[in-house]
């Protein structure tokens, strides 16, 4: 597993969109000018991370309107997170790793059958990365269950600190 750190630049990579299409970072980055906050979630099937989703979206335009960006992604299907993003009218991109190599890149926690308990299967665990507008990373952190997970009001306070305290 990768181990980043705090102003590692972050890995660019290129994942299939839930409505089709491909998302780039490096492209994203180029296109809008800003911070992006990149979210991997359990899947389309876990309540908390569908909550978690539908939090960051009622705070959409307070993070955009400071210049910060978000992408979710999962090691779900491209037809399971489409199915998703639609039900929760989700306006930022959705991604599908089902490769799970991007996870591999970020040292994202896996929980596979080796696993010591059982999880709904075969999944990605939660993860947080925030980029700067050079794609160096700013904050991290990384989840072993559904709990425990930063709120958006919380994404809040984090981007207004560390913009704040920004050399």
């Amino acid at each position: 597993m990768n181990t980043l750190q705090l102003g590692n630049k972050a890995p660019l990579f290129k994942l299939p969109l839930a409505e089709g299409g491909t998302y780039s970072l490096e492209q994203d980055m180029t296109d809008r000018a800003g911070w992006r906050f990149l979210v991997f979630f359990r899947g389309s099937w876990c309540s908390v991370c569908n909550q978690d989703l539908q939090e960051i979206e009622e705070s959409i335009s307070h993070f955009e309107g400071k210049g910060v960006y978000f992408t979710a992604l999962s090691t779900d299907t491209q037809e399971d997170s489409l199915e998703m993003k639609q039900k929760h009218e989700l306006s930022f991109p959705i991604l599908a790793d089902a490769s799970k190599d991007l996870l591999d890149e970020y040292g994202v926690f896996y929980h596979g059958e080796d696993a010591s308990y059982e999880d709904h299967g075969n999944h990605g665990e939660a993860a947080y990365f925030l980029l700067d507008d050079k794609g160096e990373i700013l904050y991290q952190q990384k989840q072993t269950s559904p709990f425990g997970r930063p709120t958006a009001k919380e994404f809040r306070k984090i981007v207004q600190y560390i913009k704040k305290n920004f050399k």
